[in-house]
């Protein structure tokens, strides 16, 4: 059986963090004119995958209404020494604040930005990879084997949807002569009369 969780476990974005990442912020447009799509887009298809792999890692997100603003990645690391500070509450995970800093950031932590600007999501994704160090989740055998399953499953969805298609486009076309031998039987009736 195919798993619900398949399209999060696997995929672009499917990576584990380094242990030093604290934190992971974005912020970028509301709308995606001038270059935040490609963020939009990062947010919505790899974010996702990158949380269900690292719960721990508080991931949060600042849609700004300011289209001409930046769209940058900021990544927080651990300070070196270990001597982590406790954060109190969980981070929030989206804001509509100006600010561009997590509440719970503390001044001796290293954060490294990424310019999302006109970039795709998979560059995006490669430049998050660099600088956090991640490594990426390999399909386990199993894994796999869906995939596989899932693939041969959306080819046969697609051959059933073209015959039916063509099913009900040929049911149309009789549909059209035979309304049309009707109208034309009634117009040599009408004429008759």
């Amino acid at each position: 059986m195919v798993s619900v969780l398949q399209p999060i476990r696997l995929g672009p974005g499917a990576a584990l963090l380094s242990k030093d990442v604290k934190r992971i912020h974005m912020d970028f447009a509301v709308k995606l004119n001038d270059g935040h799509l490609g963020p939009r887009r990062f947010w919505r298809n790899y974010l996702p995958r990158l949380k269900y792999h690292n719960p721990a890692v508080p991931m949060t997100v600042n849609r700004t209404t300011d289209q001409d603003g930046p769209a940058t990645l900021t990544v927080f690391f651990a300070p070196p020494s270990g001597s982590q500070s406790p954060t109190s509450s969980p981070a929030p995970t989206s804001s509509t604040s100006q600010s561009t800093l997590p509440s719970e950031h503390t001044p001796f932590e290293r954060a490294e930005s990424i310019n999302m600007k006109h970039k795709r999501e998979p560059e995006i994704l490669a430049l998050l990879m660099e600088v956090t160090k991640a490594t990426p989740v390999e399909a386990t055998p199993e894994e796999q084997a869906e995939l596989q399953e899932l693939e041969e499953q959306s080819r046969r969805s697609e051959t059933d949807s073209r015959r039916s298609a063509e099913v009900n486009e040929k049911r149309q076309r009789e549909a059209n002569v035979l309304a049309q031998a009707r109208g034309d039987l009634a117009e040599a009736q009408a004429q008759a009369a």
